[in-house]
């Protein structure tokens, strides 16, 4: 299975080429409803096995064979290549699937209105058996300390029958923007913050949550050692009741990177002391 970001003046059947597969492949593995109508930037799942990966500039065999865990000579075997031929940019190779890892995976829920649509439950039934955890998006804090709840539906069901470890997903939502002073209030409010823990493991235990996540985004730099402090006392909490402790952090290339998604989260701190 590979990944393919639509380019511009790239057409379904040109894409199956690509790939030695179908432009009917495509369509099902993907569910298009309008397989004519492709938009720039829109991801495609290929169904084949292994993947083909296109030479850039600079590429050798010796380099793209190191980079998927073959042999150079192994990966020129199976492309019936020379394994000293020099690689001309934009030759496609074949990479064959490699030894199969297993991973933890996790997947969001997020829905909209005033119930959940058949189709959105129907999605998490099919991803569920290849999942680790399923999170409901999300448990809003509220300035009190109190929880507004996700719609959940038939969700916590559907992890159970899976064998899916529920996730309580809680942020610092507020009119669908991350709020850097509920943030603040939440973690330096002492009174706020006791109620909003209990609250939490009054809420996990209603439904069977297992693991608490806390996705708290937009926080003020001020406030990076109080949110530490805040987790190990999570931490402390949860443990009791035998559950996990888990955060998302922005992805960043750089310990010093500026912004706020990075500057109000210690992620060597939460690498210490959540699951």
């Amino acid at each position: 299975m590979q990944i393919h970001i639509v380019q511009q003046g790239q057409s379904l059947y040109g894409i199956a080429q690509a790939y030695n597969t179908t432009v009917n492949e495509i369509v099902r593995t993907n569910e298009l409803p309008n397989p004519n109508n492709l938009v720039i930037g829109q991801a495609l799942v290929i169904p084949i096995k292994g993947r083909f990966y296109w030479v850039q500039p600079g590429d050798s065999l010796f380099s793209i064979a190191q980079r998927y865990g073959f042999s150079a000579a192994e990966l020129a075997r199976i492309n019936n290549l020379n394994v000293n031929q020099p690689l001309s940019p934009g030759f496609r190779l074949y990479i064959p699937e490699g030894q199969k890892r297993s991973v933890e995976s996790n997947a969001y829920i997020e829905p909209r209105g005033t119930s959940v649509a058949a189709n959105l439950e129907q999605a998490a039934r099919e991803a569920a058996p290849y999942l680790t955890y399923l999170g409901p998006f999300s448990f809003q804090i509220q300035r009190d300390g109190t929880l507004k709840e996700p719609l959940l539906n038939n969700f916590p069901e559907i992890a159970r029958q899976n064998g899916v470890t529920l996730m309580m997903a809680i942020t610092n939502l507020e009119n669908d923007q991350f709020s850097d002073e509920l943030g603040r209030i939440v973690l330096t409010n002492m009174d706020i913050q006791n109620k909003l823990l209990d609250n939490i493991v009054r809420t996990a235990k209603k439904y069977g949550f297992r693991d608490i996540h806390f996705d708290m985004e937009y926080l003020r730099p001020q406030d990076r050692e109080a949110y530490n402090q805040f987790l190990r006392k999570a931490k402390a909490r949860f443990s009791q009741e035998g559950w996990l402790l888990s955060t998302a952090l922005a992805p960043k290339t750089s310990a010093d990177q500026k912004g706020k998604w990075y500057e109000g989260h210690d992620y060597k701190a939460h690498g210490q002391i959540v699951d």
